[in-house]
């Protein structure tokens, strides 16, 4: 008799297509493994395993279960310290893979009901439950990055932190003050946590004794009160809910300090994620979406029947991307991730206020609402929506900043809405001056930084221009179309704030396509000019990536970045317009880890050559680490007459990869 378990031989997590080897080791009946004995490689798809990262997190887990058995079944010395070994290596990828738990895929069908999402564009998240109350601090340790996640942070024991809920009585709760707060900033829908990873649930579970209504000295259900009021103002409404992560539960996903036991996923989801979401879907009227996160233990077929089974008890509600499998009816970016370029089917950015989703008091590095607003009408230039998280504290108080904060952004939006609700993608590429939104016959111009000449371009505007005014006002400006090159004068003083100043172009004909080969503009009207990778050319090896890293824990980044030049035949290739004659200096935006450093690799410009050696910005590039970028300053070059310009960026010899590079930037000579 023989038997056979599965192992993570290699990850690579750039590359979904190869996010794994699987190997099968075969064990004899005696339970000894041979010194150099040959496994076999398995194909992923022979064991119904979808290949990419987001799968991993199943494959990572089984393995804890397969490796419990083969422990108790084979204890002796040589395979323990075999399988130790072993389990200690699926530990540390493991850990090291919450980004890739989030399952951006979508089924790529159109649901019915999707209207009302894709035209909403801006939403709220909400994040409550027994960590806001211990607001990231454990006894007497401040903890910093995802509050939420402080039981894991802390390895806090199950019984420890049911004890928080005898202490979570949230008086100052008032859900029509904060469906009122919502519908004051503007935002179309709400989402709020029912039950995150700490598995407690915010609602009244019959399923469950660790709830608010059961353990809480409150007892009142809040999701109730907060669906009702958010049903009496018609705001679309939506729970969060973990479905595979659950820290209080022996067989939920995570919680691997208390309940070292070989786990039964299925029993969990059986027993209590899938009852208590069919409670959600039943007992609280109307959703407009359940929010899932960090899937997991289910194959396809089983999420296609959790889907289907749930989706019989509201066809019309939309379950996000997270339910896993590329069984969403709509994408969900990782957090705090804005793709880079527009994307055509429905999808949805999602931010926090600060550095943690769930409050934590110390954390005051609050956005401003000129960053939500950026951040509103960046994710509407992609054709996205954005959704903005706040933190309420165990009191059931959200925080003043936040408040006025969200009521400043509700006045921007209630005067340039129109360039946001029901827009889709502007046909202009990200230029100097900001973004772009449209609807049929406009273009709605988002100005970030003003040209300091008054003169705002909009290259490749190919349709008849017929008029350009502000959004708010409707003050007609002055313009000028010649041939693709609309040029709009700007009124002396922004008519709404510097923010986000919004004019309107309106025109006849038809709308064009996105236009990303179109040449970069470059200006001495603006304080610096930045060349974004996605707008280069590549050759060679060169390819396009997504940089992720944290601050603090949970806290994470996203950068587009171009990397994997290691040769003279890699390089990246910007096409530019220069708008008048003059001098730049050229910065080089890139991240190098030491290992990389010490390289030479040159910049080609109009004849001219610049030769430059990278230098460390980091020991190595890990995502649950941060990383620091570095402005690289390399030359100055003449650019004698308005024209198009080639700029290219090459390694000088074959290496080691060069660095992994954002942008360039030129910044105009002002004497």
């Amino acid at each position: 008799m023989e038997r056979s378990f599965i192992m993570v031989f290699t990850l690579n997590f750039d590359d979904p297509d190869e996010a794994w080897t699987m190997t099968k080791y075969t064990i004899p009946a005696d339970g000894e493994i041979a010194e150099g004995f040959n496994p076999e490689h398995i194909d992923a798809k022979e064991l119904g395993v979808d290949r990419s990262p987001s799968q991993l997190n199943v494959t990572m887990v089984c393995l804890f279960q397969i490796l419990d058995i083969m422990n108790a079944k084979y204890n002796n010395k040589k395979n323990s310290l075999l399988l130790t070994a072993i389990m200690l290596l699926c530990h540390c990828a493991y850990s090291q893979t919450m980004p890739s738990m989030w399952d951006s895929r979508s089924n790529g069908k159109e649901h019915p009901n999707l209207k009302w999402f894709k035209d909403a564009k801006f939403g709220i998240f909400i994040h409550w439950g027994l960590y806001s109350k211990l607001a990231g601090e454990w006894q007497s340790k401040r903890y910093y990055g995802s509050g939420e996640w402080l039981m894991y942070q802390a390895k806090i024991s199950a019984k420890d932190y049911g004890l928080v809920a005898g202490e979570f009585n949230p008086l100052k709760f008032n859900a029509t003050e904060w469906v009122d707060l919502i519908k004051s900033s503007g935002a179309r829908y709400m989402v709020v946590t029912a039950k995150h990873h700490e598995g407690f649930a915010m609602f009244d579970s019959k399923v469950s004794d660790f709830s608010i209504t059961k353990a809480s000295p409150y007892g009142k259900d809040v999701m109730k009160e907060l669906s009702g009021a958010a049903a009496n103002a018609k705001l679309p409404f939506g729970f969060y809910y973990s479905q595979f992560l659950d820290w209080h539960e022996p067989n939920g996903g995570g919680n691997d300090w208390d309940f070292k036991q070989s786990k039964d996923y299925h029993k969990y989801y059986e027993e209590k994620s899938i009852p208590q979401l069919k409670e959600l879907l039943t007992n609280y009227g109307k959703l407009g979406m359940v929010w899932f996160d960090m899937p997991g233990g289910l194959n396809k077929q089983e999420t296609q029947f959790l889907v289907d089974d749930l989706h019989k008890l509201q066809p019309q509600t939309l379950f996000s991307s997270r339910v896993g499998q590329g069984l969403g009816d709509y994408m969900d970016f990782g957090d705090s991730e804005m793709p880079a370029e527009p994307i055509a089917k429905p999808w949805e950015a999602i931010y926090t206020f600060n550095d943690s989703w769930g409050y934590i008091a110390h954390d005051q590095n609050f956005k401003t609402s000129s960053d939500i607003i950026r951040l509103i009408a960046t994710a509407s230039s992609k054709g996205g929506n954005l959704m903005l998280n706040i933190g309420p504290d165990g009191d059931g108080s959200i925080p003043q900043a936040n408040i006025d904060c969200l009521k400043s952004v509700g006045r921007w939006l209630k005067v340039n809405g129109e360039s946001i609700y029901a827009s889709i993608a502007g046909f202009i590429p990200a230029q100097p001056w900001g973004v772009t939104t449209s609807k049929p016959g406009k273009l709605y111009l988002h100005i970030f930084q003003r040209p300091n000449n008054g003169k705002l371009l909009v290259p490749g505007f190919s349709p008849k221009a017929i008029s350009v005014s502000t959004l708010a006002g409707s003050v007609a400006l002055k313009w000028r179309q010649t041939g693709e090159d609309l040029e709009v004068t700007l009124p002396n003083v922004p008519v709404t704030g510097l923010a986000d100043e919004v004019l309107t172009v309106s025109y006849a004909g038809k709308t064009p396509d996105y236009q990303n080969s179109m040449p970069i503009t470059v200006s001495a009207a603006y304080e610096s000019n930045e060349l974004p990778v996605i707008s280069a050319q590549h050759k060679g090896a060169t390819r396009i990536e997504t940089l992720t890293y944290n601050h603090y824990f949970g806290d994470w980044k996203h950068v587009t970045v171009l990397g994997a030049m290691k040769s003279p035949a890699d390089s990246t290739i910007f096409t530019i317009r220069a708008l008048e004659p003059g001098y730049y200096k050229i910065y080089l935006d890139y991240v190098c880890p030491s290992a990389s450093a010490g390289q030479e690799g040159k910049v080609t410009m109009n004849g001219r050559e610049f030769n430059f050696k990278t230098l460390s910005t980091c020991n190595e590039i890990n995502s649950d680490k941060p990383v620091s970028f570095i402005k690289h300053a390399v030359g100055v070059i003449n650019l004698p007459q308005k024209a198009i310009y080639k700029l290219a960026v090459t390694p000088l010899t074959d290496g080691k990869e060069l660095f992994k590079i954002k942008n360039v930037l030129l910044e105009a000579d002002k004497p």
